[in-house]
C-alpha cells in the first residue's frame, strides 16, 4: 500500500518558496535560469537529475520561477522512496507519495502517478535515475517507470527535463544553473527518444558550463 500526498496549498508553496529564495541568496552567488515556453492548461511532468540532498529545494525553487509564475501550476506533488517517507513522515505534507521499487505496490504509485498528471496544472518531480550521482555524470541511466506512468496519462501533459548543475569558478559561493528542455507532450511519447534527447542536453548543458576546455570524451547512448 502506497502513501498518498498531501500537497501544500498554492498559498503555503508561495509561502515556502519565498523562504527558499531568501536561503538561496545567501547560499548561491547566482542562479541562471535557462527556460522554456511553458504549455497553458497542460499537467507537467519535471524531470531533473538527483544529485544533491537539496534536490527537493533545488526542484522547489525552480517550480517557483519557471511554473508558478507562470500560470501553469496549481500542486506539486513528488515521487519518493518509501523508506525514506516513512523515516520522514512529514514528507507527505510537501506532496511527497511513496515508491517501492521491486513491490506489487509499484503498479499503484504509477497509477497514483498518473491520475496526478491527468489534473491540469498538477506538477509532478520525478528523478528517472533513482538514484544519487554526481551532477558531473555524462549519462543519464533512466529506469523504466516513466514508461510505465506516461502512456496512463489522460489529458495534456508537457514533459520537462532540467539539467541542474552547481559550480565554484571564481566565487566563493557556487553558482545555480538551470537548463531546460521542453521533451515534447505526453501524446508523442516516446521513451528511447526522450532518454537519447535528455542525454544530447545534458552534455550540451555541462559543455556550457566547462568555460575553456574540450572534452575529447565518446559517449554510449544505451
Amino acid at each position: 500500500m502506497i502513501i498518498k500526498a498531501k500537497p501544500l496549498s498554492p498559498f503555503f508553496f508561495k509561502c515556502g518558496t519565498k523562504i527558499i529564495g531568501w536561503l538561496f541568496k545567501r547560499r548561491f552567488n547566482k542562479i541562471i535560469l535557462r527556460n522554456i515556453d511553458i504549455k497553458p492548461d497542460h499537467s507537467y511532468l519535471l524531470m531533473c537529475n538527483h544529485f544533491s540532498f537539496l534536490d527537493g529545494l533545488i526542484a522547489y525553487h525552480l517550480c517557483d520561477k519557471s511554473l508558478r509564475k507562470k500560470n501553469g501550476m496549481k500542486q506539486l506533488y513528488i515521487m519518493s522512496l518509501k523508506k525514506q517517507m516513512e523515516k520522514n513522515k512529514w514528507l507527505r505534507y510537501f506532496g511527497s507519495f511513496s515508491v517501492d521499487p521491486g513491490k506489487r505496490s509499484i503498479k499503484e504509485s504509477f497509477d497514483y502517478a498518473a491520475e496526478i498528471l491527468s489534473k491540469p496544472g498538477n506538477v509532478l518531480l520525478f528523478y528517472p535515475q533513482g538514484n544519487l550521482e554526481s551532477s558531473q555524470v555524462r549519462h543519464i541511466q533512466f529506469q523504466d517507470g516513466l514508461k510505465q506512468i506516461v502512456p496512463k496519462v489522460k489529458g495534456k501533459c508537457q514533459l520537462i527535463w532540467s539539467s541542474n548543475l552547481i559550480e565554484y569558478f571564481e566565487s566563493t559561493k557556487p553558482s545555480l544553473y538551470y537548463n531546460l528542455l521542453d521533451c515534447g507532450t505526453g501524446e508523442a511519447f516516446d521513451f528511447e527518444s526522450l532518454k537519447q534527447q535528455v542525454n544530447q542536453h545534458h552534455r550540451a548543458s555541462i559543455e556550457k558550463n566547462i568555460r575553456f576546455t574540450k572534452e575529447p570524451i565518446s559517449y554510449t547512448t544505451t
